[in-house]
């Protein structure tokens, strides 16, 4: 019985001693960095908020198209005798491209050509009996507008003879030829295809939703599917003024540079318009960010104390989201450690280092609304 109280006396003493210990002395100073027997601060790692430049986007697909684009058809009918350029070939304005047979319209220039000179001869012997009252007011008429008739028809065979020679109507590269030396032609037979290269267009259609949104000017990067890793960036130069139905959307076009030829008409493309851009938006790491069932918060430290706010979400990017409303530029906002939080518990912030890639025209394509 003894040996039994004397292990509850020894287990008491022990007891004591641990808490004294803890507490640093019976008055106690407490675990806190304020003393006072409180809750220890608890370990987080924080972020700074940052200014940087976003771009409010709209994503949308669509395809290049070429800025002018035909298929070449003859004016006139004949065979055809030359063909005087290769497919794939860059053209300049009024290159000849193809030769349809011309020696019967030759003939008719040169018979028209006859017969115009014999109403000028007429014309002018009619005018000498007139002045000689060998002839009358109506004769002269006749011969003049006999005269008028044949170079009226001179200039319109002059005019088919030389569209037997078909030429480019604008600088640009030949595409695919659908007929060959020897073919009978008709003013339906398609020849080639003749289609501009630089600049391109991007040709997307966005929701009209978007409508007050759009204007002459706006930047336009975009992605395409065949070329990829690539990014390419143009202004917007059309917004049609019609709605599109039954999808109810909006034609938009940009004109994009294209020197080496890389960007093809019918090319896939995932574009993103931007409409906004502000350059001092406050920026955090996405992770800061608790969504709870609606309303979006996060974790602020200030005076050593954890606070929690609701914030308001703009464009994302890559691992970070612009804060539009609750954070201040420079606030210190807890990226690790949430999940044992309470509102004003003292908190040790361990700042870590995270930079947001800049939303310059390079990165515009990575920003998204939070819509």
């Amino acid at each position: 019985r003894r040996i039994y109280i004397g292990i509850l006396a020894l287990a008491a003493a022990m007891a004591c001693k641990k808490a004294e210990s803890a507490g640093e002395g019976p008055g106690g100073g407490g675990g806190g960095p304020g003393g006072g027997g409180g809750t220890p601060a608890m370990p987080v790692e924080a972020a700074a908020a940052r200014s940087d430049t976003v771009i409010d986007a709209i994503l949308a697909t669509g395809q290049i198209e070429a800025m002018q684009s035909i298929e070449l058809r003859p004016d006139v009918e004949g065979r055809l005798v030359q063909i005087l350029v290769r497919e794939g070939a860059q053209v300049a304005r009024g290159t000849p491209l193809f030769k349809i047979d011309d020696a019967e319209l030759k003939a008719q220039v040169a018979e028209v050509t006859a017969e115009r000179d014999l109403a000028r001869q007429s014309l002018t012997r009619t005018r000498e009996l007139l002045g000689q009252k060998a002839s009358s007011q109506a004769e002269l008429e006749r011969a003049e507008a006999t005269m008028r008739s044949n170079e009226a028809q001179l200039e319109r065979l002059k005019v088919r003879l030389d569209r037997t020679l078909v030429r480019a109507p604008f600088a640009g590269v030949v595409g695919q030829r659908f007929v060959s030396l020897g073919d009978y032609v008709t003013t339906e037979t398609r020849l080639a295809s003749l289609q501009t290269v630089t600049p391109q267009r991007a040709a997307f259609q966005v929701p009209e939703r978007y409508a007050n949104q759009l204007k002459v000017g706006q930047q336009v990067s975009f992605r395409v599917a065949a070329l990829s890793g690539r990014q390419f960036t143009g202004r917007v130069d059309f917004v049609d003024p019609m709605v599109q139905l039954p999808g109810r959307t909006i034609t938009v076009k940009a004109q994009v540079p294209n020197p080496r030829r890389e960007l093809q008409a019918g090319m896939f493309i995932e574009a993103r318009l931007a409409t906004a851009v502000r350059p001092d938006a406050v920026v955090i790491p996405e992770d800061a960010v608790l969504p709870l069932q609606g309303p979006n918060f996060v974790w602020v430290v200030a005076d050593g104390k954890a606070t929690r706010r609701q914030v308001e979400l703009g464009v994302r990017t890559p691992g970070f989201v612009e804060i539009k409303n609750g954070v201040e530029n420079a606030e210190q906002v807890v990226v690790g450690g949430q999940e044992r939080l309470a509102e004003g518990a003292p908190v040790q912030a361990n700042l870590v280092e995270r930079r947001p890639a800049s939303a310059s025209q390079e990165d515009v394509g990575e920003a998204r609304s939070e819509r």
